[in-house]
């Protein structure tokens, strides 16, 4: 139903938290590399992620890798702490691509510079700097499903 995007994701337990999200809702993941950790087969059974088979799963070699293959859409939105638009105030579809920046670093600034009403973030208090990938993902997630909730329930 909807396209989760990790641009080179460094915390295994985030994304492993994400990959559940994404099997638990029937949303596409997309890892673009490099990686902050190993997710051979090996890798992921010693993490205990038993799911991580029945995720929808593409892996890309660069964000660069992705844009060829993904053209930019207004169909593409970006979470950051650099915007003040909120994500709620963002009417999602069916389909959308919903990108979240590395734990370090966040998504880029030129990717941020070149769709700036796509931005979106999550209000929170200055007393922290950003929440935790995979609750961020989550929170941003579930509103995308609550706007196109009839159309979700028909896809289960």
């Amino acid at each position: 139903m909807f396209n989760i995007v990790l641009i080179t994701p460094q915390i295994p337990n985030n994304t492993g938290a994400i990959g559940r999200l994404c099997v638990n809702t029937g949303s596409t993941l997309h890892l673009i590399k490099p990686l902050g950790f190993d997710i051979d087969e090996k890798a992921v059974r010693r993490a205990g992620l038993d799911y991580w088979n029945k995720i929808d799963l593409h892996v890309w070699e660069s964000i660069e890798d992705f844009f060829i293959h993904n053209p930019q859409s207004e169909r593409f939105f970006f979470a950051t702490t650099k915007t003040n638009q909120p994500y709620f105030d963002h009417k999602f579809q069916s389909g959308d691509y919903l990108f979240f920046g590395s734990e370090t670093a966040g998504i880029p600034a030129d990717i941020l510079a070149s769709a700036p009403k796509q931005c979106m973030t999550i209000p929170m208090t200055k007393e922290g700097r950003s929440l935790n990938l995979a609750i961020s993902t989550g929170i941003i997630l579930y509103e995308a499903i609550k706007q196109n909730f009839v159309s979700y329930q028909e896809g289960m």
